[in-house]
């Protein structure tokens, strides 16, 4: 059973900055939120982006800003499905004025006890690139465990 009452459903809710993550989430008060419980395999990265890309259009965040964020959520979530246990969770939020910040925040069940994953099974140089690339694309970056006893990794960026 899930430990999410979204199950693959998406909310849109507004919501206020968590004040236990203070150091990266120094938003505006008032923002929107996107919650997206991920199928814990292969089609999860895809999935999210298609759901992001759909909300981020909506909120009129530019199309370079979009590219970023996708390509930052699809290391983040492919990063969960392959190294972490279930659940992978998104959450996506968005400022609600041109000095907003883009917060994708994946959460995930912890490492794996057995790393006999696919990437654990390639070579070095064949995988391992994902932390340079979120680096370079975010504002700040980072993760902490929450109450919740999930492992929450985000990046923040800005939305214009």
């Amino acid at each position: 059973m899930s430990r999410f009452p979204f199950r693959q459903v998406v909310i849109l809710m507004f919501s206020t900055p968590n004040a236990g993550s203070r150091q990266h989430d120094e938003a505006e008060a008032a923002q929107r939120v996107v919650d997206m419980e991920l199928e814990h395999g292969p089609l999860a990265p895809a999935a999210a982006r298609r759901e992001a890309r759909r909300v981020l259009t909506a909120h009129g965040v530019g199309e370079d800003r979009i590219y970023d964020s996708l390509l930052v959520i699809s290391e983040l979530v492919t990063n969960a499905v392959t190294h972490a246990l279930p659940p992978v969770v998104l959450h996506l939020r968005i400022g609600e004025n041109d000095a907003g910040r883009i917060q994708v925040h994946v959460s995930d069940g912890g490492p794996q006890p057995d790393p006999t994953t696919w990437a654990a099974s390639r070579p070095e140089g064949e995988h391992g690139r994902g932390a340079t690339i979120i680096s370079a694309l975010v504002d700040n970056v980072g993760s902490h465990s929450t109450p919740e006893d999930l492992v929450d990794h985000w990046a923040d960026l800005a939305a214009a």
